[in-house]
């Protein structure tokens, strides 16, 4: 089993490890056929997919054809899907079109820099602090 660094696997790569999380998370379990239907990509595409990623050490795939990210393909998957939550949050509450923001964040999580991530973060925090101090003052 090989292992790469996450630098080099590519967009692609990172949003088949985080549909992976996000069918289990509301399957329980992912398989290439859930991953098709999430993706919109054919059942060859997430084949060829699934296969590299299975060598580069980021998922399993179990006699049932159940897919299982390793730590390092779970590692991955969960920071990906947390910037895809806080962007599609974060552009929602500028006033963009849920969909937009949807769709906004899905190109964004993979490009932006864990240091402009964190400070995204951090100024969110500090500005929903700052909200809450000027609600409980009145």
């Amino acid at each position: 089993m090989k292992h790469h660094s996450s630098k080099s696997l590519t967009t692609s790569g990172e949003n088949y490890l985080e549909a992976v999380l996000m069918v289990q998370e509301k399957r329980g379990v992912a398989r290439s056929v859930d991953l098709a239907q999430k993706l919109g990509v054919s059942k060859p595409s997430v084949s060829v997919a699934v296969h590299a990623l299975e060598e580069a050490g980021y998922l399993t795939i179990d006699e049932d054809k159940a897919l299982h990210l390793t730590s390092a393909g779970r590692a991955i998957a969960e920071k990906v899907y947390e910037k895809h939550r806080f962007l599609t949050a974060a552009l929602i509450d500028l006033g963009v079109d849920p969909k937009t923001a949807e769709n906004d964040a899905c190109r964004v999580e993979h490009d932006i820099s864990d240091e402009t991530f964190s400070a995204m973060k951090a100024c969110s925090d500090l500005s929903q602090r700052n909200k809450l101090c000027e609600h409980s003052s009145l």
